[in-house]
């Protein structure tokens, strides 16, 4: 019983998300109805006489007393949590006491986040973001809420199984030889190719990446392209997995070996793959070795699968990389599983790889600023569970910089103006409003005729500006404010939303073959091991001697939005430091219990929490630190209310203004942020299990030769 709803002020449904049970619920409230053709239509109209009650509501108070309620439970035990952005009124329920108010609002968050990385500046404007999450046409319209729909169930299913997206911070896969490797091959093989092609229709590659399923393999950035914002890199993650989401049944048919070695005369251990009926088996042979390197930093005996060698001159490649860090035999399911089933209602064709998709990123140049600047996203699929995407700048991108630093300096005069500036017209001496009118001129010249509104709107600011003769009131101004505000986003949108829609012009579907095709024979030897590798990517093994009673952390840090925790497995087919089947579901349940517990302490200004919870003890810390790893003492962490965004990356960068504000008082060195979560069984004495996580802490900050981001 859940359900996400976007609403305009007058009752309008934009957006809405229920699972089967809610819609099934609305179907028997309101009785069976029958329409021709597609009965999308008739399944909103009752969404909308459901809730068109409590939309009128809210806008009433708002208007009246300035406030409204953000959360309630109904009669029937459903909770309603409801927050306004602009015009936009986000309503999340649940009506199976599964959610709590944290989680309702962490989707709310996470939906406004993902709109905003498909639309841009648009969701800017109240107006135009209606115009872009309504369409006029419905065939648009079921397509874009479906989409919309699908990112919203993968992310629910991705924070229920996935630790990345638990703690919403990126997951390095651990082989430092290779990451180099694949990042010397995209800067050299890939991106330096397509940008020299003339095939690439005025498009230039800034960024690539290779991810396997949820972790991310190796990523690199042109000279010339400004760093990717941690959270923009997890909504990507997020969008990757939705196009091509993981499959646990191929995994585990290619993973099930069994468990009988045998020894060969060169000292490897031959494994015999089960076949299945009408099968033949056959055998793939695993070098035992001494050590496991990692960034545990420690090393025990165990046994590694090594590829086999390929016929085409590529062993070399091969033999570098097979005394590294390779995965354990112990061969399991992965953490994470988006289901093909998981979007029942939705028939949505394949996605088409040539096919970019536009999306909106953070971004920082010599020019200046862009909150939203557009990018082409190509997501190539090497492999099931395997794909590299591109991130391209697209011709007239610096439009966008440009419109943002006008729309932000109307705005600054909008807020000036009403905060009760008097006395007819602006000051025409004033710098910067005399240094906007010649740059704003400028602009509007070199965009020619296509923006004769936009011309129009800035003349009739200029005549209640500036001119004497039509000396305009503050009112007026702030009115032809708006109105240049309405006008600018306006443009955003044509050049970078609709006509994404429209226009063709894309990297060549040659040339992203051959891109596609050099990677695939970089990484062909490589595949199964990277599927594995991201499977058991660390494990507790390692840990175990040093740290006895530890049964899980997890290791974050937060200025660069990355994490480190063993891989957790849950499935039935699997044996691993956790245990089977249901032990490992009620370790897991802990693991997920302790970072929720965490961060409502943390939303209280507690950054130490150490608690017992039956026969576990947990640990929560969150510290800073120098750039030299040298610990700075702690301050008093800013009050949150209980209505604003909730603590993550995702869900309104709570660590990034964290930062942000710790880095007030040290203005002269760079200030990091690290959390560490750790589990330790309750029969450990509690001195013992402070100092572990001391040494736990020190040993995870050591250099892990794992190029960073």
């Amino acid at each position: 019983m859940k359900c996400l709803l976007v609403a305009s002020e007058s009752a309008e449904v934009l957006f809405y998300w229920a699972d089967p049970e809610f819609e099934q619920n609305i179907r028997d409230q309101y009785g069976p109805r029958q329409y021709e053709g597609d009965t999308y239509p008739a399944f909103e109209d009752s969404f909308n006489t459901l809730f068109a009650p409590l939309i009128i509501s809210c806008s009433t108070l708002i208007e009246k007393i300035n406030d409204t309620y953000t959360s309630f439970i109904t009669e029937n035990a459903h909770l309603y949590i409801l927050h306004q952005f602009g015009e936009c009124l986000y309503i999340a329920v649940n009506g199976d006491g599964e959610e709590s108010k944290e989680d309702l609002r962490r989707k709310i968050y996470v939906m406004k986040k993902l709109i905003e990385v498909h639309l841009g500046m648009v969701t800017l404007n109240s107006a135009l973001l209606r115009k872009e999450l309504r369409p006029q046409d419905t065939e648009q319209r079921i397509q874009l809420w479906k989409m919309l729909q699908s990112l919203l169930e993968t992310y629910s299913l991705l924070r229920e199984q996935d630790q990345s997206f638990l703690v919403e911070a990126v997951e390095r896969l651990i082989h430092p030889t290779l990451c180099e490797q694949c990042i010397e091959f995209l800067e050299r093989r890939v991106v330096q190719q397509i940008n020299g092609s003339p095939e690439r229709a005025g498009e230039e590659v800034l960024h690539a990446f290779i991810l396997v399923n949820t972790k991310l393999l190796a990523f690199y950035s042109s000279r010339n392209a400004s760093s990717i914002k941690p959270s923009d890199l997890l909504a990507l993650i997020l969008m990757v997995q939705n196009l091509y989401p993981s499959n646990n049944e191929l995994d585990d048919t290619a993973l099930e070996l069994s468990t009988q070695p045998v020894c060969s005369s060169s000292g490897s251990i031959s494994i015999q793959r089960a076949g299945g009926k009408g099968s033949t088996s056959t055998n793939t042979t695993y070098s035992p070795s001494t050590t496991q390197e990692g960034p545990e930093g420690s090393s025990v005996p165990e046994v590694f699968y090594t590829p086999e060698p390929s016929p085409t001159g590529r062993e070399s490649d091969a033999a570098e990389m097979e005394g590294e860090s390779t995965p354990v035999f112990q061969f399991i399911d992965p953490d994470v599983q988006v289901a093909e089933d998981s979007l029942k209602t939705q028939e949505a064709q394949p996605p088409d790889p040539a096919t970019p998709r536009r999306v909106f990123l953070e971004a920082t140049f010599k020019e200046g600023y862009c909150p939203m600047m557009p990018h082409s996203m190509y997501c190539l699929p090497l492999w099931p569970g395997i794909s590299m995407v591109l991130l391209t700048k697209i011709p007239n991108s610096q439009v966008a910089v440009s419109l943002y630093q006008f729309l932000e300096a109307f705005t600054m005069l909008e807020k000036k103006l009403s905060e009760g500036q008097e006395g007819g017209s602006l000051p025409r001496t004033q710098p910067p409003l005399s240094e906007l009118r010649n740059k704003l001129d400028k602009f509007i010249r070199a965009l020619g005729s296509n923006e004769i509104q936009l011309q129009n709107t800035w003349t009739d600011f200029k005549n209640k500006a500036f001119s004497r003769a039509a000396q305009g009131t503050s009112r007026e101004l702030l009115m032809s404010c708006h109105a240049m505000k309405t006008r600018l986003c306006a443009v955003y949108r044509q050049y970078f939303v609709v006509q994404s829609h429209r226009s063709p012009q894309r990297l060549s579907v040659s040339l992203q073959e051959k891109a596609l095709a050099m990677m695939q024979e970089k990484l062909m030897d490589w595949k199964d091991f990277l599927l594995v590798k991201s499977k058991r990517n660390i494990t507790m093994v390692s840990y175990l001697e040093d740290f006895p009673g530890l049964v899980h952390f997890i290791y974050v840090d937060r200025t660069a939005g990355q994490m480190i925790a063993p891989s957790l497995n849950v499935t039935d087919l699997s044996t691993t430091e956790l245990g089977k089947g249901p032990l490992a579901h009620f370790i897991k349940s802990k693991v997920w219990s302790l970072v929720g517990t965490a961060w409502r302490y943390l939303q209280k200004r507690y950054t130490t929490v150490t608690l017992r919870d039956g026969d576990y003890y947990f640990c929560y810390f969150l510290w800073f630190e120098s750039e030299t790893g040298y610990k700075l003492e702690g301050i008093e962490l800013p009050v949150l209310s209980e209505d604003s965004a909730p603590i993550g990356m995702l869900a309104g960068d709570y660590y990034r203004k964290l930062l942000r504000y710790y880095s007030k008082d040290h203005h002269t060195e760079i200030v990091k942020c690290y959390e560490l979560l750790t589990i330790h069984l309750g029969v450990i004495p509690t001195d013992y299990i402070l100092q572990h996580c001391c040494e736990l802490a020190k040993k995870l900050w050591e250099p892990t030769r794992i190029p960073l981001l």
